[in-house]
């Protein structure tokens, strides 16, 4: 995946160090299908997601990462969920924390295509033929699709995860 200019900065400065990033996961709707990328870096089958840039607004990162990587114009309806994600170490021995913010979002115009190589294929899939997608994954479409539902925010341990809603 295409490192962001802006952690390459800070990795020059901190090495591997720990590095808390803020993530965006669109969850992009058109009537009873999902827009769902195949990642290029891992082959997992995946919403759309991207890190948030330095004094961007995050809906507008969600709508910048759907035209970016799948060419698809997108309006953000509403934040479904905020979490921390378990600490993640790359390959290369970068170690990041990501606060993930879940949107859901409704599809404005485009054909979906893998735009900037970050995804090898792009495609609208059923709501009810999401198999294949990680459990990760699955959970954050069904916070999103639940429009009844107040924003979840997570708070606690790792070991001892509690839930709020707010």
């Amino acid at each position: 995946m295409a490192t962001p200019d802006f952690v390459l900065e800070l990795r020059r400065h901190i090495g591997h160090a720990p590095l808390s990033l803020v993530g965006v996961t669109a969850v992009i709707v058109r009537g009873d299908e999902i827009l769902l990328g195949r990642r290029s870096d891992n082959g997992a089958l995946t919403p759309i997601t991207g890190i948030v840039d330095p004094g961007e607004e995050p809906a507008d990162a969600a709508a910048r990462e759907a035209l970016e990587e799948a060419g698809v114009r997108i309006r953000v309806d509403r934040l479904a969920w905020v979490h921390q994600m378990p600490r993640l170490t790359y390959e290369n021995g970068d170690v990041v924390d990501y606060l993930d913010l879940v949107f859901r979002c409704s599809w404005i115009d485009g054909e979906p295509y893998p735009a900037d190589g970050e995804m090898t294929e792009v495609a609208w899939h059923p709501l009810d033929g999401l198999d294949g997608v990680q459990e990760q994954h699955l959970r954050r479409i069904d916070l999103a699709l639940d429009d009844t539902s107040p924003t979840r925010f997570e708070g606690g341990s790792p070991d001892e995860r509690t839930e709020a809603t707010r």
